[in-house]
């Protein structure tokens, strides 16, 4: 099997290549040129690199020499900030996912996944169903919508089996500096307390190589036209969580729970329903919170160790 991955810097992306190239799988990466993060990408055997800006993306076949079998589509611009909430940028990620799927066809590829959100569905509490009605409530959830449906349709009619995945949440190395977990791994390694709330939102976290396993699943047998939400379908509080990332430091570190107020309506519980996900697939998550979390503090340590770095936003 030959895949494509556009987007294989982040957490996910380099999850993924390792675990298809763990299957005996080839792998084109496509990268943004001169991205500061191509030296992540794995650099084995069965990986070809390939540098391609998402605007170029319907040229991809210009760049990549002979049949692919499966194309992943990751590669999105504004993914975090106040760039998720901008229309107009938001919308030219519609146009780079369909101009995907025609690179798809030209490269001979049979099936085509996309990585979804839960931002998606919007202002949701509780469990999230792959079926239940969506109203996103900013740009990047919006576009994502119409990205899964665009692209669902484009395929349909060039005879691509489609699949949209919707990760409810995920944590692992090379993941964001923004986000919750990497945020307070990184504030308490630093010396730093961090600042929380109350931390009694119920979430579901998954680790990038759960979600890497579970994106080659679903290419190698997920169904046409499914939508598959990405998660344990297991729960803890944040502050759960948030203790577990703290006792694996340092058990003795202080958290700041109580000194950020909840956001105007908050959400208080995401949790992902995987069940169509495990009957299509068999897919099982194999990773506790507690061995996840281990293995990035210990990747984060190593960068810091590494480079030196402080508070990189990537």
């Amino acid at each position: 099997m030959r895949a494509i991955i556009t987007g294989p810097t982040g957490a996910v992306g380099i999850s993924l290549i390792q675990e298809l190239c763990d299957h005996g799988w080839e792998v084109v990466a496509v990268a943004r040129p001169h991205s500061k993060r191509l030296d992540a990408i794995p650099r084995l055997k069965n990986v070809t690199v390939v540098e391609c800006a998402l605007e170029n993306i319907k040229d991809l076949s210009d760049y990549v020499e002979g049949k692919v079998d499966v194309f992943y589509h990751f590669g999105w611009d504004g993914t975090y900030g106040n760039s998720r909430l901008d229309v107009q940028e938001q919308n030219k990620n519609v146009g780079y996912t369909l101009e995907a799927v025609s690179a798809a066809k030209k490269l001979g590829c049979s099936v085509f996944v996309g990585a979804g959100s839960q931002s998606e569905f919007g202002h949701v509490q509780g469990v999230l169903h792959p079926d239940m009605p969506c109203r996103p409530d900013n740009g990047y959830g919006a576009a994502k919508l119409a990205a899964c449906h665009m692209s669902r349709v484009m395929c349909n009619n060039l005879g691509i089996r489609h699949e949209w995945c919707r990760i409810v949440s995920l944590y692992g190395p090379f993941d964001g500096d923004h986000t919750m977990v990497m945020s307070v791994i990184r504030n308490l390694l630093e010396g730093r307390k961090p600042s929380c709330t109350n931390g009694d939102q119920i979430w579901d976290y998954i680790y990038s190589k759960d979600a890497a396993r579970a994106f080659r699943l679903v290419a190698e047998s997920g169904k046409d036209g499914e939508i598959y939400c990405f998660g344990t379908g297991k729960t803890r509080t944040l502050r759960q969580y948030i203790e577990v990332i703290r006792d694996t430091i340092d058990s003795n570190l202080e958290i700041g729970f109580g000194e950020l107020p909840y956001y105007q309506n908050q959400v208080m519980h995401l949790e992902a329903d995987i069940a169509n996900l495990k009957n299509d697939t068999g897919f099982e998550p194999r990773y506790t919170f507690e061995e996840g979390i281990r293995e990035t503090i210990d990747w984060m340590k190593k960068r810091v160790e590494q480079t030196g770095e402080k508070d990189e936003n990537n």
